[in-house]
């Protein structure tokens, strides 16, 4: 059972960046897809961005794109989401998930993937 971990969530100002990370307790992540997720009260889960097992596809929700970036740090067994410029509406609880997959497999999805961390919540707020 792969158990994820979120961690770097935080109270930030408009403008301002957060690097969130996914690691694996006991485990590695470098041969899972990885999704970052967002869930805000009273929304579905919605897909945030995606990094295939070999690191080659990446994707973005158009909301994020240009201000999110997602990587894998493969010695480190870790996956982060860098978030800049962010906005009141990036406020959400984060969740990131890992599904064993094709080399090239990326999905905006949540039936998509198999393990679920337990969220990190990121507010940006004046």
């Amino acid at each position: 059972q792969l158990q994820l971990v979120e961690s770097g969530g935080g109270l930030v100002q408009p403008g301002g960046s957060l690097r969130l990370s996914c690691g694996a307790s006991g485990n590695t992540l470098n041969d899972y897809a990885i999704g970052w997720f967002r869930q805000a009260p009273g929304k579905e889960r919605e897909g945030v961005s995606c990094i295939s097992s070999n690191d080659i596809n990446i994707d973005y929700a158009d909301s994020v794109k240009g201000r999110f970036t997602i990587s894998r740090d493969n010695a480190k067994g870790t996956v982060y989401l860098q978030m800049n410029s962010l906005k009141p509406e990036d406020t959400a609880a984060y969740y990131c998930a890992a599904a064993r997959s094709t080399y090239y497999f990326c999905s905006d999805q949540v039936s998509d993937f198999d393990y679920w961390g337990q969220g990190t919540q990121v507010t940006v707020s004046s």
